[in-house]
């Protein structure tokens, strides 16, 4: 199981946001941000935001550190990429 989180350099409602994601299966993303605590409704088409003061919790529970490029990369390939038109439904 690998799941990647950004540095928290996205800015929004006050705070900064790191982005968590899954180069394997959305189960496993789903799974890994509902073990440390994670509400279902921070997950937005292909990732989960992950608050700035969250981030150190995500990472002791094993998420990798990766640039916001190298988390892009990984899920295009993966084809876990959903961009904001995507008519495809989550989960």
């Amino acid at each position: 199981m690998t799941v990647y989180i950004d540095p928290p350099n996205w800015p929004g409602h006050g705070r900064m946001w790191s982005h968590l994601v899954s180069d394997v299966s959305f189960d496993e993303l789903h799974a890994f941000a509902a073990a440390i605590g994670c509400p279902p409704n921070a997950f937005e088409r292909d990732h989960y935001d992950i608050p700035s003061h969250r981030y150190a919790d995500a990472v002791r529970a094993g998420a990798v550190e990766a640039g916001s490029k190298e988390l892009v990369r990984r899920i295009t390939e993966a084809g876990l990429r959903r961009r904001k038109n995507s008519r495809r439904p989550a989960g």
